[in-house]
């Protein structure tokens, strides 16, 4: 089938039909996904809305290899973890697929990427192999063009310095970091930017306290002198990302959808905006599984709009994760 048709979509009926046929495609050609749906008792001539696609839980990242694909393997992302820990491996058989996804993306949400500097503080992502992250980061570093776009590891004064010098001539800088490190940074220096996006990615790694959104984005409002503080919402298993532009509140580009279940009954999915577990609909993901029931808490606001309250209790925190309660 067409696995690039998708980036077109306009409207819901048109995300509706496409995801129907990805269902319908990843039900023939996923075995993981079929056996799931199997148990299910699910057959995909009996599936005629979203709400009742089933869900593949994203722990089977950590156990199986999700593929809809005959084609050959050209590189898996994995998630991060603390030692010991097992970690997801999503299988990629189509980078230009995930470009992409992050370009028209970040372009729907952004603008033209040309426009900006981008200055990325990902010191542990940068430390390991195999990150979805540090590759949409330094595709959207090189496409910038711009001399000063580059990765800060530990070198928290030259950030500093180019931040500073970019910003006071006007220039339009992105700021993408990872929680821990961009607290790091306005503990170390005090900034009143004008001309900056500062956007989180979440994730304390074990390096501090988890904090709510709300305490955390003050911090880092105050911190760097911004009225607002974006956010970026993807993991290992997705292969796009939500944005939010401030308050929490994400937006989806076109090909994703969010749905959420009822905490108290998993197989349960919500058909109108509600709180409960996040399930996401990635139609990039069609060489893996496009249906998705995460570990995330949240909120929806419509099919596109949705907020992350936290995280089920049992479950692992991820460098991925935005924050837990």
């Amino acid at each position: 089938m067409d696995t690039t048709s998708f980036f077109n979509i306009s409207n819901d009926i048109e995300f509706k039909n496409k995801a129907l046929q990805v269902f319908k495609h990843q039900f023939n050609h996923n075995a993981v996904y079929r056996s799931f749906c199997d148990l299910l008792y699910v057959n995909s001539s009996d599936v005629h809305e979203l709400h009742e696609i089933p869900f593949l839980p994203i722990q089977f990242f950590k156990s199986r290899q999700i593929l809809s694909s005959t084609n050959p393997i050209q590189t898996t992302f994995t998630s991060s973890g603390t030692t010991g820990q097992v970690t997801s491996k999503h299988h990629v058989t189509d980078l230009n697929l995930y470009e992409t996804s992050f370009k028209k993306g970040f372009k729907h949400f952004y603008g033209d990427i040309t426009d900006y500097t981008i200055l990325a503080l990902l010191p542990n992502y940068l430390e390991r192999e195999g990150s979805s992250l540090v590759y949409m980061v330094d595709h959207l570093i090189k496409d910038s063009k711009q001399p000063n776009s580059g990765f800060y590891l530990h070198n928290l004064k030259e950030l500093k310095d180019t931040l500073i010098t970019l910003d006071q001539a006007g220039k339009k800088v992105l700021l993408i970091g990872v929680t821990f490190a961009l607290l790091d940074l306005i503990e170390s220096y005090t900034f009143n930017l004008k001309h900056t996006i500062v956007m989180e990615t979440g994730g304390m790694k074990g390096q501090r306290k988890e904090l709510i959104r709300e305490e955390l984005h003050q911090l880092l409002k105050t911190g760097f002198g911004v009225d607002a503080i974006h956010s970026e919402y993807g993991m290992t298993e997705l292969l796009s990302q939500g944005y939010s532009k401030g308050h929490g509140i994400f937006n989806c580009p076109p090909w994703m959808r969010i749905l959420t279940r009822d905490p108290e009954d998993a197989l349960t999915v919500f058909n109108y905006p509600k709180t409960g577990g996040i399930n996401v609909i990635d139609l990039a993901n069609i060489n893996s599984c496009s249906f998705i029931a995460t570990q995330d808490l949240g909120k929806t606001y419509n099919t596109t709009d949705f907020e992350i309250i936290g995280r089920f209790d049992d479950s692992d925190i991820r460098g991925c994760n935005l924050m837990v309660l």
